[in-house]
């Protein structure tokens, strides 16, 4: 049993999966509670995060008839940051043969790069291998050379903010099998190989933070965060309208849209008595006016960051927009308008036993922790395999099958501590 934990600014969701007979992943549950205890996804309250840990894990294991003692945790927050890097080494094989030890000393030769102390490496992505002058080489296994070299896209986050939330979920009763970037495990069940190849954008509209990722050659090569998201947007709509949040969040949710050309001009919705003030008729596009120019700050934000770093031209497959904020009305539309590139909804590709109701950008970061967590969790080489293999495996995209035999605790745990897929 797989189980992936998405603790979010706005809701915690826990999703459940398991291996049916054919060794397929299947998703057997969820569960959702709401989040008060984060801000722009970091841990600003320990007891309220963790009832809503405790509360979604709950409701996971009502569904799927499992008992839930350990996860796999997404992390998030403004404080992610990626960096790219590169090692190299001499191969040290028999007859200059590449081997599984060589590709692990490159990559950790790669990941060898000064970082604060309060900062940790999450994960170590091998973006492309190099042997000798021959580029562009997805996995090197076997072949003939005297110098490997290895570029990888290194991925980091505060120290203390991970802690707080591995923290969060020990008090609520379960182990953290490994933390996962959020944008990360999004990516993996709503892209496709034929995007990350052609090079892609990821945009997670999350309710605290906005998460950026770039896939170039089909692998990650720009991480960022901008620090604004689906609250905000709220917040705008509770102070202009004079209304409650929650009351925001529903006129949100229901009736706005950020691409005002879409709405007719006699287009309204009535919005409910508040206290003594009696109920009104409200044009969807005054809403409008409110929710698009925060919407058009946060897509031209995180294209000041792709600007800024040269990234935008390595996105030729399009965008793809996934999280809350990507059912909001008028979104794609927006977002052509600020990238001026091809855009789509990301919805968590067909995994068995997930219902069409839970099939949506909400659930793309839960899905791919489980997705993930399967994958790591079905192989049984040797470390110093794994870390070379599974890593090249992981940046092309491959399936890892299960294996039907028994797994040692202790080696799958050893295996996850290396901080790769």
């Amino acid at each position: 049993m797989i189980v992936g934990l998405d603790v979010g600014t706005s809701r915690t969701r826990a999703v459940v999966g398991e291996w049916n007979e054919k060794g397929v992943v299947e998703i057997i549950g969820v569960g959702s509670a709401p989040s008060t205890g984060l801000r722009r996804g970091v841990v600003v309250n320990i007891e309220a995060t963790l009832a809503s840990i405790a509360d979604a894990v709950e409701a996971a294991e009502l569904m799927s008839g499992r008992e839930i003692k350990d996860c796999f945790v997404g992390v998030a927050g403004a404080n992610i940051e990626g960096i790219n890097s590169r090692g190299v080494v001499a191969v040290s094989g028999r007859n200059r043969e590449i081997t599984h030890e060589d590709i692990a000393r490159v990559i950790e030769a790669a990941r060898a790069v000064v970082i604060p102390m309060d900062r940790e490496v999450l994960h170590v992505v091998p973006q492309t291998f190099i042997v000798d002058d021959q580029k562009g080489v997805r996995n090197p296994l076997d072949m003939i050379g005297v110098r490997l070299e290895a570029e990888v896209h290194i991925i980091t986050g505060s120290v203390t903010t991970a802690q707080n939330l591995v923290k969060c979920v020990h008090r609520a009763g379960f182990q953290v099998e490994r933390l996962v970037l959020q944008s990360l495990a999004a990516s993996r069940s709503v892209l496709n190989p034929e995007e990350k190849e052609l090079g892609c954008l990821l945009i997670d509209l999350g309710a605290g933070t906005t998460d950026l990722l770039v896939y170039a050659e089909g692998a990650p090569y720009f991480t960022s965060v901008v620090p604004a998201g689906g609250a905000q947007v709220t917040n705008d709509l509770a102070i202009m309208m004079s209304i409650p949040m929650d009351l925001a969040e529903k006129v949100k949710r229901d009736y706005a849209s950020c691409w005002m050309l879409a709405l007719d001009a006699d287009d309204r919705f009535v919005l409910p008595g508040i206290g003594s003030r009696p109920p009104e008729e409200v044009q969807r596009r005054k809403v409008a006016s409110i929710v698009q120019p925060r919407m058009e700050e946060i897509f031209a934000l995180a294209r000041e960051r792709l600007d800024k770093m040269g990234h935008l031209r390595h996105v030729g497959g399009g965008i793809v927009l996934t999280g809350g904020g990507a059912l909001m009305q008028g979104a794609p539309e927006l977002a052509h308008a600020i990238f001026d590139l091809p855009v789509r909804v990301g919805y968590p590709r067909s995994v068995g036993g997930l219902v069409e109701e839970f099939r949506s950008p909400i659930w793309a970061t839960g899905v791919g922790l489980v997705l993930l967590g399967s994958e790591s969790a079905t192989a049984e080489p040797r470390r110093g395999e794994m870390r070379g293999q599974q890593a090249v495996k992981a940046q092309a995209g491959e399936r890892i099958e299960r294996k039907p035999k028994g797994q040692a605790i202790g080696r799958i745990i050893s295996w996850l501590k290396e901080g790769f897929f």
